[in-house]
């Protein structure tokens, strides 16, 4: 990136700004970690569950936390510490920021960071990352409410059915997003391969064993395998 406009990207009011939204994710964190506690007794959980919940999702965040890093160190370079620090606070995908950083470069006709890359290439960067953000985050503003409601009422009528819509939900989005990343290569292919049994072996032997521990530590177990599978397939190839 070019001089004048990384001193634009790390300027104090970027930084402010930067700070200011990553105040509020954490301050949101912080609420939803304090409501669910209290709500858990309600729901039938006792402390000691609730603490290994939150535990296994703080465990569970540190595999895609290192995949993330990586790439961070690039978006660094090319959109200055503040701005990546908060797009990736809020949107948390590396790969979507990339591409969106990407298409605001095209879209202003200059490739991302490179010659005639200047501070209105920058803000027209900025500009398509955070309105191509504002989708699904509007989404969540206008319609948890009512989408609370609908729950309520289908779980009157049909309580399994809640529990049935949720999973296929969640087994079509994670789904969605390795098939797409299966399809990149035969090392992708391998690695999600790897990762899906080294999964399904781990969460048997805990429930069988009754091993907590590898219960929580199960989904950054695969992840590592899967990447060493998809490492060592793409190097004999």
């Amino acid at each position: 990136m070019p001089g004048n406009v990384m001193n634009i990207a790390s300027s104090n009011i970027v930084w402010i700004v930067a700070f200011f939204v990553m105040g509020v994710v954490i301050f949101q964190a912080i609420m939803f970690m304090n409501i669910a506690k209290k709500a858990a007794p309600d729901a039938g959980l006792t402390p000691t569950e609730v603490s290994r919940a939150i535990r296994t999702g703080f465990i569970s965040s540190l595999g895609p936390s290192f995949g993330i890093a990586i790439v961070i160190v690039s978006l660094i370079a090319l959109l200055g510490p503040p701005i990546t620090m908060m797009r990736i606070g809020i949107i948390g995908s590396a790969a979507t920021e990339t591409a969106a950083a990407h298409i605001g470069a095209k879209a202003f006709g200059v490739e991302l960071g490179g010659a005639g890359f200047t501070e209105k290439a920058f803000a027209t960067v900025v500009w398509t990352m955070c309105l191509g953000g504002m989708g699904w985050l509007l989404v969540t503003f206008l319609f948890t409410k009512s989408l609370g409601k609908a729950e309520k009422a289908i779980r009157r009528k049909n309580p399994k059915a809640v529990a049935s819509i949720s999973l296929a939900a969640m087994l079509g989005a994670f789904g969605y997003l390795a098939s797409e990343q299966m399809l990149k290569g035969l090392g992708f292919f391998f690695a999600g391969i790897a990762s899906l049994g080294i999964m399904i072996i781990c969460m048997s032997i805990a429930e069988k064993k009754n091993i907590s521990w590898l219960r929580e530590w199960s989904l950054g177990i695969s992840m590592v395998c899967g990447m060493i599978a998809g490492t060592m397939v793409i190097a004999l190839t």
